[in-house]
């Protein structure tokens, strides 16, 4: 996966808009106005990109143990998000799955109001 991949895979999803509230440097993919997905552009750049994620904290567990690629966010709350590093043993596959995982607690956790919301806009 490369960046232009994950900007389509993320935006595909309902309700998903992008933004740059810390810096020029860190995109965020939010739904409902709440992160869901967080990566640095330069480190792309750089060849050694990696996604923060937000994960259920027994599973974040469970994946930490399977995979060496999976660890605690990095300057998030290592309870409940994750940092994925790309070009490891994490599939693509499994990183896009990880990636829905994540849309789909954000978005189980807005009001019903704003999940209607979204999803009314998409239809």
């Amino acid at each position: 996966m490369n960046i232009q991949q994950l900007y389509e895979f993320c935006l595909s999803k309902k309700g998903v808009t992008e933004h740059f509230p810390f810096d020029e440097d860190t995109l965020v993919f939010k739904v409902g106005g709440k992160m869901f997905c967080l990566t640095s552009l330069k480190e792309w750049e750089k060849g050694t990109p990696s996604l923060n994620l937000k994960c259920e904290p027994d599973r974040s567990q469970e994946l930490r143990a399977e995979y060496e690629a999976i660890k605690p966010g990095y300057h998030m709350s290592k309870v409940h998000w994750n940092t994925i590093d790309f070009k490891s043993d994490v599939s693509n596959k499994m990183m896009c799955e990880l990636i829905t995982m994540s849309y789909d607690l954000v978005f189980k956790s807005l009001t019903k109001k704003s999940q209607n919301e979204i999803i009314d806009l998409e239809n």
